[in-house]
């Protein structure tokens, strides 16, 4: 049985992108949250793959960053070149 401690992949991917994106767009974590209607602290623990994000965020997320929702949970790792 997997330890609860243990992030599952799919939080880390998502992390992953929300940190990349976020950064290419040169927003902070306060001012991504501001934009998202979301507290600062829950970015940052979704960004460490903390957190396990609702759908209805996700889609908050995707709306303040400007991209669609599949591209913050697609796994770059697996996409053919």
């Amino acid at each position: 049985m997997p330890n609860s401690s243990d992030k599952c992949n799919a939080k880390v991917i998502f992390a992953k992108n929300l940190r990349r994106i976020r950064l290419e767009k040169k927003l902070t974590q306060e001012k991504l949250a501001e934009l998202a209607s979301l507290h600062p602290n829950y970015v940052s623990s979704v960004e460490r793959a903390l957190r396990n994000i609702s759908i209805c965020n996700i889609e908050r997320l995707a709306l303040a960053l400007g991209v669609t929702m599949s591209e913050l949970v697609a796994d770059l790792d697996q996409q053919p070149e």
